[in-house]
């Protein structure tokens, strides 16, 4: 029973256009789709102003220095601060550099020089960078400056560069190696797709089969019957969860293969449980599309809730606790630390326990409502 409920299952998604454009074809289009915005990794060229009102050796040399900036490209060297402002307002510039007028005069009287940077706050990346670049800008100038006057003093450039900075301090990326948006990203959202293109094909079937009065199961509703149905949906998360953990990564040159067994053990863990959740969610529906509609509508609060884009601790208490009730919660914490950061099971004992619970609690009302249900009329599917 159970393996004639395993194949009818899968005859019944590979029927169904829709589902089978769920289930498989959209993990492949968003696999291609979404990591195309992050292809850059690092924004970069981003456009700025200067404006120059000192006109000083000094001035000209930060003006030079900002356009070999890798992430700046200076459009517009003025003197007119309206004239910056101008195309600030008009999105033509993210970021404007202001060089007073006796900037020079104050640095060579040994008087603290002051240079502003603005920045454009609609465009969260691009204003990051674009203020970060120019206070480089203005850090590099400065720190020549003073090495210069300690030279003065000292018998040596190298005693100079000591003597400014004693203690080196070097920044090297454990995990995102590129430092880039993408490879942070894209990782955790690519659980997420994998659990939301699976519940949206599971609802739509269920609808469908509801709707239908028939199921793909040959017999009453036995326990072997159920199973047979739990595996067949586990093999569907587990396929597409190897596509992207496997194929994608490497396309996209992500971090990946930090703890393979892990992953797999926890994979298979994360899969059961996805299908698990999903066929107790499919038995509330009794509609094709009811279940795609509420899907779609919490794809971003689930996002959020993983804990991936946005803080854990700025979470109120309850949806602390509550969070856990989705796969996706400990599935993304889990597979990002094993995948990317090489993290051990132990390290994850959390999630695997959360998806133990979740696995446990849904089998448990799944085959208490698939058992509780009135029955219907069951035919065999072609």
């Amino acid at each position: 029973m159970m393996w004639q409920s395993f194949r009818s299952t899968w005859r019944a998604m590979l029927t169904d256009k829709g589902a089978l454009t769920l289930l498989f074809i959209g993990g492949i289009i968003y696999s291609f789709f979404y990591p195309l915005p992050y292809s850059t990794e690092i924004v970069q060229r981003v456009p700025v102003a200067v404006v120059d009102q000192d006109r000083s050796a000094m001035s000209r040399q930060l003006t030079r220095f900002a356009m070999a900036h890798p992430s700046l490209q200076v459009i517009a060297v003025t003197p007119d601060l309206p004239v910056a402002q101008d195309l600030l307002w008009r999105d033509e510039v993210m970021g404007v550099l202001i060089i007073p007028d006796g900037l020079q005069t104050d640095v060579l009287a040994g008087r603290a020089a002051h240079a502003q940077v603005a920045g454009n706050g609609l465009y969260l990346m691009l204003n990051k960078v674009a203020l970060n670049g120019l206070a480089e800008v203005v850090g590099t100038v400065s720190a020549g400056i003073e090495l210069k006057r300690l030279g003065a003093g000292t018998p040596s450039t190298v005693q100079a560069n000591q003597q400014r900075s004693p203690i080196a301090f070097d920044a090297v990326p454990l995990f995102n190696v590129k430092e880039g948006y993408g490879a942070y990203v894209v990782p955790g959202v690519a659980t997420l797709i994998v659990q939301q293109t699976l519940l949206i094909g599971m609802t739509m079937l269920f609808g469908t089969w509801y709707q239908r009065k028939s199921f793909p199961v040959a017999g009453k509703r036995t326990a072997g019957a159920y199973i047979g149905m739990l595996l067949a949906f586990a093999c569907v998360a587990f396929l597409n969860c190897c596509y992207f953990f496997g194929f994608v990564f490497w396309f996209q040159d992500y971090p990946r293969g930090g703890n393979f067994g892990g992953m797999l053990l926890l994979l298979v863990l994360f899969s059961l449980a996805e299908a698990a959740f999903g066929m107790l969610l499919g038995m509330l529906f009794r509609t094709r599309e009811r279940g795609t509609q509420l899907m779609i509508a919490t794809s971003m609060p689930v996002l959020f809730l993983a804990g991936l884009t946005w803080p854990v601790s700025s979470m109120p208490v309850v949806l602390q606790w509550l969070r856990w009730l989705l796969p996706s919660t400990a599935g993304i914490q889990g597979f990002v630390a094993l995948n990317q950061m090489g993290a051990s099971l132990y390290e994850i004992r959390h999630e695997v326990a959360g998806l133990l619970a979740l696995l446990v609690a849904c089998v448990a009302l799944g085959w208490w409502r698939w058992r509780a249900e009135a029955p219907a009329p069951i035919v065999q599917q072609g």
